[in-house]
């Protein structure tokens, strides 16, 4: 195992074990069957778990809590492509593991079943379930040290063909840079799905280059341009465009969603995401 992943591992595994807060604390919330409590709703709770019969009659929301399932199906998969060999901080594919890394010992400590996945335009690749560190350990090295140039991401297909795969009802993590088009719909119909972005700053935020050789990652095809302010401004709408779909289809689906940058801590970003609690 190279040393910068073993580094990741340590670095992760004493995050998850030793920096979490509360009793059985978890990234993970289990749906339940066996009701809890009924309190006002608060910034942040799922809208769906709002009872609209008693906040009808007491003119405030009001939201059912259950207690959780004991053991929890949790997916981390993976969209692998050529576009997450890029970064000026560390490239992407290094922070896509490391959220891997997270949701797995996340699973682990709490005693639920892991699977991780890998998708892009080729293959759907499964793990076998395990609440094993070191299966979790097996995948992350897997998913870190995947040749990825030259593969082409698949966010449409690729997540089609891992619902025939997925089974039993799960919180699925999808993890990737979704700058290509992207469809989560029938996933979400099964699975409590999360969607993890990782970017780069500089994708988002580009400066003007001058004239440049730029090559795609995934084809493989080259282009001599410059890359001025007027490109740049184009780029930029682009990218605002994109996202703006991308955010429309995630709250369309009520998918849950958090964007990590590859100078962040994606730890820390993880558990913002779920309230404080992890």
């Amino acid at each position: 195992m190279r040393k910068r992943l073993k580094t990741l591992l340590i670095k992760t595994k004493r995050q998850v074990f030793s920096e979490m807060i509360g009793n059985n604390p978890s990234l993970f919330h289990g749906e339940g069957y066996d009701f809890s409590e009924l309190r006002e709703y608060q910034v942040g709770d799922d809208i769906r778990k709002i009872d609209w019969t008693i906040t009808a009659k007491l003119q405030k929301p009001y939201v059912k809590l259950f207690h959780e399932e004991r053991e929890l199906s949790i997916v981390c998969a993976c969209v692998m492509g050529g576009s997450l060999y890029f970064g000026t901080h560390r490239i992407k594919q290094e922070v896509v593991a490391e959220v891997a890394a997270i949701v797995g010992y996340s699973s682990a400590k709490n005693g639920d079943l892991f699977t991780g996945a890998t998708v892009n335009r080729k293959e759907v690749w499964v793990e076998r379930p395990t609440k094993r560190l070191f299966g979790v350990n097996r995948f992350v090295e897997k998913v870190d040290g995947m040749p990825v140039i030259g593969v082409s991401s698949d966010y449409k297909e690729g997540l089609r063909q891992l619902f025939r795969r997925i089974k039993r009802r799960s919180i699925l993590f999808v993890v990737g840079d979704f700058l290509a088009p992207v469809d989560l719909g029938l996933l979400s119909k099964r699975h409590e799905v999360i969607a993890v972005i990782v970017r780069d700053r500089f994708e988002e935020h580009p400066r003007p280059l001058g004239q440049v050789h730029l090559v795609d990652p995934e084809t493989g095809e080259t282009l001599q341009t410059h890359f001025g302010e007027r490109s740049v401004a184009k780029y930029r709408a682009q990218i605002i465009a994109s996202d703006k779909a991308l955010f429309s289809h995630l709250h369309k689906h009520r998918i849950r969603f958090v964007k990590v940058y590859t100078d962040e801590d994606p730890f820390g970003r993880l558990v913002k995401l779920f309230g404080g609690r992890v």
